[in-house]
């Protein structure tokens, strides 16, 4: 229930409302397949199609002028099959449940008072009203989340220095010297591991790296970056504005509002963006303890390629639906709505790295 009570004689300045970033899909940069034909229930197939392997030696493919190669052993393509089931989704959530769902209600009168544009009376859709913006920011946050988790649903785990969950960096050990994520020590193992797994690079020749502000601070404290950063990438350009931060660092909107996909920085063959709506991890590992039991917060960075995760779609996008029993049209009670599946394609493309130093 949205009620403002406190009604200003002259219209002040509406002060900024903060929020997370919403880049995770834009990075992720899904494989999307859209079917109007289907409803939630129903699945839309995607299927990969997978090479031979290994390809023998030079010795193994030869063949002598009498050999008959014939029709044995005849070899078929297989394919893995990845079913997405459309879902019906819908915002906002109870606040003191956030799998109950909820509604957006506002008194018309209130809207007629406010001298704000509270909500556009009759318009069902996400526009540049007060509620209509909140339904927006609710929809944009869980669906970003949405795709960060997907990609969290991958067992290639990776904490500094390569320890195993379940075990511990031993006694006279603390999270600050052996839990900070290193470059040598563990971002080039990384890419190695993508490497090594055949996983895809992007257009331009670079993994991506979505990563929690906490994790680019232990990036950006380790020495091997401060002195890549300390030179300019091109003749005549100031130190590297990109690496350390500068305009294309964050993502921004245009004059009209819509999100734009920040650049990022590259750095080892990784372009590195950063998510503030990135959850936490808790992982069963130790510190200066030994091996007794014990969990530690990690702040995550999610190595990927392209197409590790998609999307299928049903009939039209998010949609804001009106609710029609309205006592007599006195309120606008409104929901964001939207029929889709979210799945992961390829988890082998996705590493989810840890620090868990502060």
């Amino acid at each position: 229930m949205f009620i403002d009570a406190a009604f200003p004689q002259l219209l002040g300045a509406e002060l900024y409302r903060p929020h997370p970033s919403y880049i995770a899909e834009m990075c992720f940069s899904p494989l999307v397949v859209w079917d109007f034909s289907k409803a939630p229930g129903e699945t839309i197939q995607l299927d990969r199609y997978a090479f031979w392997g290994e390809p023998g030696t030079k010795e193994q493919r030869e063949r002598e002028a009498a050999e008959t190669i014939g029709t044995a052993n005849a070899r078929a393509i297989t394919k893995k099959i990845v079913q997405v089931t459309l879902k019906e989704y819908s915002g906002p959530a109870d606040p003191n449940d956030p799998s109950a769902p909820s509604t957006f209600k506002i008194p018309k009168l209130t809207i007629l008072r406010a001298q704000r544009m509270l909500w556009d009376m009759g318009v069902a859709g996400f526009h540049q009203s007060i509620g209509s913006l909140n339904l927006l920011d609710d929809y944009r946050r869980w669906r970003d989340r949405v795709w960060i988790n997907e990609a969290l649903k991958s067992t290639n785990t990776y904490n500094p220095g390569g320890q195993a969950d379940s075990t511990g960096y031993g006694s006279n050990t603390t999270a600050e010297v052996q839990g900070k994520f290193d470059i040598k020590r563990d971002l080039l193992t990384l890419v190695e591991r993508l490497r090594t797994r055949n996983v895809p690079t992007f257009e331009d020749g670079n993994y991506r790296c979505l990563a929690d502000p906490r994790f680019m601070k232990h990036l950006r404290q380790d020495p091997d970056f401060r002195e890549v950063a300390r030179y300019p990438g091109f003749p005549g350009m100031q130190p590297n504005l990109a690496i350390y931060g500068g305009g294309q660092y964050q993502q921004y909107n245009t004059p009209q509002g819509q999100p734009v996909m920040p650049s990022g920085f590259v750095f080892e063959g990784v372009r590195f963006f950063e998510s503030t709506n990135m959850p936490t991890a808790i992982v069963p590992i130790n510190f200066g303890s030994g091996y007794a039991a014990q969990t530690n917060e990690a702040h995550l960075g999610i190595f990927f390629g392209p197409q590790a995760l998609g999307m299928g779609v049903g009939g039209p996008n998010a949609q804001v639906l009106l609710n029609n029993n309205d006592d007599f049209s006195r309120f606008v009670i409104a929901i964001w709505q939207l029929y889709a599946g979210f799945e992961p394609l390829n988890l082998d493309f996705v590493e989810v790295a840890r620090t868990f130093a502060s």
